[in-house]
């Protein structure tokens, strides 16, 4: 029988000096120790169990409502980074647990159409707090990463929170961004993330028409190489092989390899017609549902009003962000599409 604390000792033998370990981990507030798992493997099932990971099955990630079963959604954007992460992670004698516990929660804020939904958010605050929405500054006040934060710390568990170690909510704010996560392995997560979404971007724009193999920057094909998997392991490879003593590198030439694909990706996927047409539609259904919820507070989801403490821009973020693809759109159809003359 393997224990918790068999499972502890095994860490502070077989594990880098540098991992962290679930014995120090932190949590807010005090809970008794389980039998066998240990602190963030109980952090990894609280995520899995949660309903905001539930609905990374329904919130997409590029392409929105895509026709097909191929494309990548929230959810299996969020498995390929915990694959990825993990990987990079065990030749490097980190602590797993605390790897895929990060790359699990990392996405559980994310609105319904992904980024475009974000934009859509930052733009609403920013036209009720009076600001100018077309201002760099103000084009990111609702931020992903910080609605992940506050699911994991407020929305769940019917507002109580799930309690989670202080390094996976470390880990989840800063998987984005210029702050470095204050362990290696949320730092990996950062990364890995990166290269998750650069690649299977790729292939679903492949698969969507938008771009073919030869378009890729020649430095893709010379550095990283010519398909899928081929690029995911040279840039999981080139981080086990650069980072050391307690730092997570990547080498210069692959970094830049990678930069320069995710460039091509912003000019000619990101920012292409099929693409745009798309996200034009979810920015205004979004800006409206926004709109509609300041002015009826009453429709919201239950609680979320006293979750926001009675601030109402808050608690329609919350609940615009905890939405799928499927239910916004229902939402938005019923408050604001006709019905026909034989459905009234």
């Amino acid at each position: 029988m393997l224990t918790r604390q068999d499972q502890e000792l095994d860490e502070h033998l077989n594990l880098s000096a540098y991992a962290a370990f679930s014995d120090a981990a932190k949590r807010e507030r005090s809970e008794a120790p389980d039998r066998f798992r240990t602190a963030f493997q109980r952090d990894r099932d609280r995520i899995v169990h949660s309903k905001a990971f539930r609905r990374l099955m329904h919130k997409t990630q590029v392409f929105l409502a895509p026709e097909g079963d191929h494309y990548r959604t929230r959810l299996t954007h969020t498995l390929e980074v915990s694959q990825i992460a993990r990987s990079i992670a065990r030749p490097l004698r980190l602590n797993e647990d605390l790897t895929e516990a990060i790359a699990m929660g990392h996405d559980l804020g994310h609105t319904p159409f992904g980024h475009t939904g974000e934009e859509a958010l930052s733009q609403a605050l920013a036209i009720y707090r009076g600001l100018d929405p077309a201002d760099p500054g103000n084009q990111r006040l609702f931020r992903h990463n910080l609605q992940s934060l506050r699911m994991v710390e407020h929305l769940e568990n019917d507002g109580r929170g799930l309690n989670l170690t202080q390094e996976v909510k470390n880990g989840i704010v800063c998987h984005t961004g210029s702050t470095k996560a204050t362990t290696l392995e949320g730092q990996i997560v950062h990364t890995a993330d990166r290269i998750a979404y650069v690649n299977h971007d790729i292939d679903d724009a492949i698969r969507a028409g938008v771009i073919v193999e030869s378009d890729l920057p020649l430095s893709t094909h010379t550095i990283l190489g010519n398909r899928h998997s081929l690029r995911i392991t040279t840039l999981v490879e080139d981080m086990v092989e650069q980072s050391d003593g307690g730092r997570i590198k990547q080498s210069e030439r692959v970094y830049q390899a990678m930069m320069e694909l995710r460039a091509f990706l912003f000019d000619n996927v990101y920012q292409s017609q099929t693409v745009k047409s798309q996200t034009l539609k979810a920015q205004k259904m979004l800006a409206g549902l926004f709109s509609y919820y300041l002015k009826h507070p009453e429709a919201l989801g239950e609680g979320y009003l006293e979750m926001a403490e009675g601030r109402i821009e808050v608690a329609a973020c919350d609940y615009i962000a905890s939405m799928t693809d499927r239910f916004a759109i229902k939402t938005f159809e019923e408050l604001f599409v006709p019905r026909s003359w034989n459905q009234i």
